[in-house]
């Protein structure tokens, strides 16, 4: 029952996305094939307002749920390990025509195909979980 705020967020969220076209294949097809802007429009308004909000959130030093304050560091900015992770991302994403969250919203569509590749993503985590502390962060 604690849990029951987030089941009901996750639900709206996924209502949102397959309403506004986000989930849909022939969307992020045409986003890769610089044939439409619907794509653009909503990454870069999440963009602008994951920034605002983590603005604010450093000004007005909020804290998550447990009451703990949320603490931005200041890691290595080097640039060649986003651009590393955002290749490989975007190449995910082409291949398989979803990014995570979509993942499980066209799941709870019925495109059961989609089980296959959360199980794929599951397996990736897993495996990056084990060679972690082989990598540098």
């Amino acid at each position: 029952m604690k849990y029951l705020k987030f089941l009901i967020t996750g639900i709206v969220f996924g209502i949102v996305m397959s309403k506004a076209e986000i989930v849909s294949w022939y969307r992020i097809y045409e986003m890769f094939r610089f044939e439409s802007f619907h794509m653009y429009g909503i990454i870069g308004s999440a963009v602008i307002l994951g920034m605002t909000f983590v603005y604010i959130t450093k000004k007005r030093k909020w804290h998550c749920v447990e009451k703990k304050p949320i603490i931005f560091s200041n890691k290595d900015k080097s640039i060649s390990r986003y651009l590393l992770g955002g290749i490989i991302f975007g190449l995910g994403w082409a291949m398989i025509g979803a990014c995570p969250g979509p993942m499980f919203v066209l799941l709870g569509m019925g495109e059961w195909a989609l089980g296959l590749v959360i199980l794929g993503a599951l397996i990736g985590t897993y495996f990056y979980g084990v060679i972690r502390k082989h990598l540098p962060h």
